[in-house]
């Protein structure tokens, strides 16, 4: 049997540490493969190369699930209540409510499940093996642990493999490292203690071979693979409830006893002192029930949120899961990978130095633009032989694509080409002149390049490049000291560095040999690459640190590229770095203090991103993650917030994340959480405009009942109130702009109060003044002897008006409402106007309404009365926002 099925008293080495034969031997297989027999035997015991397919909740749970909320049970118990008592209007309004927000979160939410397919479906189909010694095309499932495959570019690794044999090959492993250049193979053993990106002996499931070939045994399938063991992290993570849902839920749930207390203590009152019949002791809680529960305010949330998801749209940020609108508001800690997100993924030459002469180079990415600019009176030394070499000695090639300059073959290659034409080359025309006639292929045992070219004017020369300390190795070590300093001082910068070098050869010669490459060969100099940032991404952070929301890059690349970029992007005033291996030593109990102090981790796997994420929840952040790879899925799916790139990333770290980012721009997070900070103000604007109206009707409801009075509203007439201006002016709110301090506050806590002290008290104060404007017109219409019907139609169309002038009030809680413009208000404020208009008019004097909710037609005369009341209480609130801002407590957005 293969050893991954034996139990040892101790833990083998890894594969990587491993030389070849030895893993041959552990494996129990050959340079020929296996044979058909044993391969048969193994895929019986070892299972098909497959991930296992996720569990999947029922689509009938599903649901069902969306009911699992307190204050739904709450409506749902009223509706029950009311359809026993005979009440079918009132029930069945309260339920239709209740399914259509169970409808809407269905179908919001019912694909956020998906990362592990998308895994799967990473998997290639087809693969090259060696069975029976001879070459066989098998399906990727049937692999087993032993199997010899053959590669070459463009194959995707169908599992976890040990090199046996490698020729010029290469790697894009970014999707597991997040390194954003191809990673070097070699046959050799590496430290047993290497990272991922360090085990150049090993190949892994779902990376693609970038370049060259090679023969692997295979040593891992199925969920042993690493992508296999990414696959198990995410089944593990719990999706975290939302801060708005918490504390929606948090609310309801108090909300719930509250209410359930007081119809209980009501309904007892009525029995015992009023000595009510049980049906209208009963019909009095359902109208207390129907008064305080705002039914219609789960579905504003939610059509808040969708706008919100419109909004963020047109600026290229796709929501997946509805919450996720709110929650970027929340955000405090946005964790970014670099490759591709806070850098464009592209390789740039940074510096050129050419003997004594220091130069930088402007421009970023592909593109052939930017000058060449000296740094020191040196004198020229030669920059454009070193140039020159960089672009013979070379097989890249760039072409522009819809205004996008893009590079054919390895992104450093490729920015030696563009560099080539910043300075004024003509590239085809060059390599013509400059006839190719022989090369030696990099090598990561060599590591070095070479060329053979002829040129009719100037002969016969090789051209090399490759790693700065073997091209000097190669030179004789001229000015050894001199060239190391400047190789560390590129590498201090986070550059990643390659040395050239030339030597003239005889005419003639036609094949370059490696003896060829030494004697008589010239140092030229050395070139610094970096992956540039993104030009936007620098506001972007300074936005967010403006704001209050902290930024850390946790990335896998090397600790002082990353910490470089961090600088350039002034992640913070001193970003501190710390590397995976160094993490692994800091305890839980200190992990705290690292965060505090850290803005960079480099060199990381997924289980680092995953830890570092979960302590920053623990420490009461709410997390917004980004990441384009498999390796990022599961922080993607245990942060608050996983934001994918669209672009760039991987279909799994989408399906994992709750927004996408069409454009892979980091810069538009900061507009999205811009917009969630908006929803979740137009939220609380939602919620202080519509709790006064369910306080002043089930205030008015209790103090009808302590006094002995008749009912001034019926459940039915309560609904209509509550149902008519909630999806009429509640939806009004939604569509605010921005308040002009948005990204000026720090992030609200991730316990705040959904209610803030301020709320509470315009909740409170607003339900006092609409319980007097109901019983003063009641006992106005009782009074005139107009009859119970009257007198409630008119006690709905004042609670109506109230509301009407209510929420011109509360859409400028820090200003006057006073104004032109908070008169006239935006146009979909002044259609909605003329519904809610329309409706009352219908309800007032429409024979079908008048048979469904009791109503009765009013003179125009009290009509007049109605809104003069509403034009007193509007006073009243501006006198007291008038006092309130005086003393400074008007910031109903601003307090936690």
């Amino acid at each position: 049997m293969p050893p991954s099925s034996q139990q040892d008293a101790v833990a083998p080495p890894p594969w990587y540490a491993l030389q070849p034969d030895e893993v041959l031997e552990r494996v129990q297989s050959s340079p020929e493969g296996l044979t058909s027999t044993e391969a048969a035997r193994r895929l019986q015991a070892h299972g098909r190369n497959e991930l296992p397919a996720p569990r999947r909740q029922h689509p009938v749970m599903r649901f069902l699930s969306q009911f699992n909320n307190a204050l739904i049970y709450f409506m749902v118990s009223a509706a029950v209540i009311a359809f026993f008592l005979d009440h079918a209007v009132d029930s069945a309004v309260i339920f239709a409510v209740v399914l259509i927000n169970a409808i809407v979160g269905y179908i919001q939410e019912g694909k956020a499940e998906q990362a592990l397919e998308a895994i799967r479906n990473m998997m290639v189909p087809q693969v090259t093996v060696l069975r029976d010694g001879h070459r066989r095309h098998l399906e990727v499932g049937e692999l087993v642990p032993g199997d010899v495959i053959v590669l070459e570019a463009g194959d995707s690794v169908p599992a976890d493999a040990r090199l046996l044999r490698a020729r010029q090959l290469s790697c894009e492993e970014a999707i597991l490292t997040g390194e954003s250049v191809p990673s070097q193979k070699q046959e050799q053993a590496v430290a047993e203690d290497a990272d991922l990106g360090d085990r150049h002996c090993m190949l892994y499931s779902g990376t693609i071979v970038a370049a060259g070939q090679g023969r692997a045994v295979v040593v891992e399938t199925g969920s042993a693979t690493e992508i296999g063991r990414i696959s198990s992290m995410i089944s593990k993570v719990e999706t975290l409830e939302t801060p708005l849902l918490q504390q929606i839920n948090h609310f309801g749930r108090l909300f719930t006893w509250f209410a359930l207390s007081l119809a209980l203590g009501l309904l007892a009152f009525a029995r015992l002192v009023h000595d009510y019949d049980w049906i209208d002791a009963f019909m009095v809680v359902v109208a207390i029930s129907v008064g305080l529960v705002p039914e219609g305010l789960p579905a504003v949330i939610t059509i808040t949120l969708a706008i919100g998801v419109q909004r963020m749209a047109r600026r290229n940020a796709i929501i997946r899961r509805l919450p996720a609108v709110e929650t970027l508001g929340a955000t405090s800690v946005i964790c970014s990978d670099k490759t591709g997100t806070l850098t464009r993924n592209e390789m740039t030459v940074r510096r050129m130095v050419a003997g004594k002469a220091h130069y930088l180079v402007e421009g970023t990415g592909y593109v052939p633009e930017g000058e060449i600019k000296p740094q020191d009176d040196a004198p020229d030394q030669g920059w454009e032989d070193l140039v020159r070499a960089g672009l013979l000695c070379n097989d890249a090639k760039l072409e522009a694509q819809s205004g996008q300059w893009h590079t054919l073959g390895d992104p450093m290659e490729g920015a030696l080409v563009a560099l080539a034409m910043k300075a004024g080359k003509d590239v085809a025309q060059e390599r013509d002149a400059w006839r190719r006639l022989d090369e030696i292929p990099f090598d990561s045992k060599h590591k070095f390049m070479a060329t053979l070219h002829h040129h009719e004017g100037h002969g016969t020369w090789i051209f090399v490049k490759g790693a700065p300390e073997s091209v000097l190795e190669k030179c004789g070590y001229p000015d050894h000291e001199y060239w190391m300093e400047r190789i560390s001082e590129a590498a201090q910068q986070g550059e990643r560095v390659l040395g050239f070098a030339a030597k003239r050869c005889e005419d003639g010669k036609q094949h370059l040999e490696f003896n060829d490459v030494g004697d008589g060969l010239e140092f030229l100099g050395i070139m610094g690459f970096i992956d540039p940032p993104r030009e936007e991404v620098l506001d972007a952070i300074a936005s967010c640190r403006s704001a209050g929301v902290k930024v850390k890059m946790i990335t896998g690349d090397h600790a002082a590229t990353a910490q470089a970029i961090a600088k350039q992007l002034h992640l913070a005033d001193e970003p501190g770095v710390m590397t995976g291996a160094e993490l692994d030593k800091v305890p839980d109990e200190e992990l705290s203090a690292v965060l505090a102090n850290t803005s960079v981790f480099a060199r990381t796997t997924p289980e680092h991103k995953l830890r570092i994420v979960k302590a920053l929840q623990q420490q009461g952040e709410v997390v917004a993650m980004t990441g384009d790879g498999v390796n990022d899925a599961p922080s993607l799916k245990q942060a608050d917030v996983g934001i994918a790139m669209g672009r760039k990333g991987t279909e799994a770290a989408k399906q994992a994340s709750e927004m996408v980012l069409a454009d892979d721009n980091f810069a538009t997070i900061v507009a999205a959480v811009h917009a969630g900070r908006t929803v979740y103000d137009n939220v609380r604007k939602v919620i202080a405009w519509t709790l006064p109206t369910n306080g002043g009707e089930a205030l008015a409801v209790v103090i009808a009942l302590l006094l002995g009075m008749a009912l001034p509203m019926t459940p039915a007439q309560i609904l209509w109130i509550n149902m008519v201006l909630t999806v009429t002016l509640g939806l009004v709110l939604a569509f605010e702009p921005a308040e002009p301090d948005v990204m000026e506050r720090p992030p609200r806590p991730r316990n705040a109060a959904l209610l803030s002290p301020f709320l509470l008290w315009r909740v409170g104060f607003v339900s006092v003044l609409f319980t007097i404007g109901v019983f003063v017109i009641f006992e106005y219409a009782m009074q005139r002897e107009l009859g119970e019907e009257v007198a409630r139609t008119m006690v709905v169309n004042t609670l109506v008006v109230l509301e009407i002038f209510y929420l011109f009030n509360v859409r400028y809680l820090n200003a006057k409402s006073f104004s032109w413009r908070g008169l006239v208000g935006t146009p979909i404020l002044l259609v909605a106007l003329a519904v809610v208009i329309v409706a009352q008019l219908a309800f007032t004097y429409t024979a079908p309404l008048h048979a469904l909710f009791a109503s009765a037609p009013i003179d125009w005369r009290d009509g007049l009365v109605i809104i003069l009341i509403g034009i007193v209480f509007m006073l009243v609130l501006e006198f007291e926002k008038m006092l309130m801002r005086k003393r400074g407590k008007t910031n109903v957005l601003a307090e936690s």
